[in-house]
């Protein structure tokens, strides 16, 4: 029971610190609680589908359309946090000046939500389905139905509680503060996101490694222990990176930190409708 609670537990953790990240990040938003719910939705969905095309998925692309396609989630994920990152960069004082003058984000932060959406069903989609082929593996190889339902929601639970705490921390961060911090985490989000997706894409032998191991802090912090688990959907923590995933999380921060400074310059570029027209837009 213990063990399928741990392993339920890893995975829950993985997507519950995302949509945690993305909840803080589109804190005052209006609506944000059904977009949010409905990407929860979308995935879990999503995920018993890919469940019970597995075999198919597996044998795809000579016998690597698992790694691909795992490859292609990470990376459709990484172009939606990247794009919200830049969009924020020009709206998130336009954004923090509503919340505190009158209590709610502006509508526009809405069009960057429908982004976000797609990010948490990408990320449940991901980690359910992997929790769904584990599970269905472990009845398979002959685990008793009552470690199962001891074990799922146990591990269920503590994912999510983890999340929860990761959610509300970030809401005590000054409001003036918000938006910079919660970018700066969605960037370093982004970055492991695809320095993970090269990983995958290196198994299907997609990319080259450019070398296979930079280092090995294992000893230190390993790749399977529940804080290592934490750091790799945080900060992209990788105790063996390989030389390609190094090349990949410094070349998105890069990408997207310079997205972000530029956004703005854009954004003071464009005409601005006069007062009385936004005050009718706004209506």
């Amino acid at each position: 029971m213990l063990g399928i609670a741990l392993l339920v537990f890893r995975e829950v953790l993985e997507a519950a610190l995302i949509v945690s990240i993305v909840a803080a990040a589109t804190r005052g938003v209006p609506r944000r609680g059904r977009y949010i719910g409905g990407g929860i939705a979308l995935g879990a969905a999503g995920a018993t589908l890919v469940a019970a095309c597995a075999g198919a998925i597996e044998q795809a692309v000579g016998g690597a359309g698992q790694e691909l396609f795992n490859a292609g989630v990470l990376l459709a994920a990484v172009l939606m946090i990247g794009w919200h990152v830049v969009w924020m960069s020009s709206h998130g004082r336009e954004l923090a000046r509503e919340m505190q003058s009158v209590g709610h984000a502006v509508k526009a932060g809405s069009s960057s939500l429908a982004m976000l959406l797609a990010v948490v069903a990408l990320a449940v989609l991901r980690e359910g389905s992997e929790v769904v082929l584990f599970l269905y593996g472990m009845a398979a190889g002959g685990a008793g139905t009552g470690d199962l339902v001891a074990g799922v929601p146990l591990g269920v639970v503590g994912g999510a509680a983890v999340g929860y705490a990761l959610y509300f921390g970030l809401l005590r961060i000054p409001l003036r503060h918000f938006f910079s911090a919660t970018n700066g985490m969605l960037v370093l989000l982004a970055a492991g996101l695809a320095s993970t997706a090269t990983r995958f894409l290196m198994q299907a032998d997609w990319l080259p490694a450019l070398g296979t191991q930079l280092w090995n802090s294992s000893a230190v912090l390993s790749n399977g222990s529940v804080l290592g688990q934490a750091l790799h959907i945080l900060v992209g923590y990788d105790a063996r990176p390989s030389g390609i995933q190094l090349v990949f999380y410094l070349s998105t921060v890069l990408l997207l930190v310079t997205g972000m400074r530029l956004a703005p310059r854009f954004a003071a570029q464009r005409p601005h409708p006069p007062p009385d027209a936004a005050s009718r837009q706004a209506s």
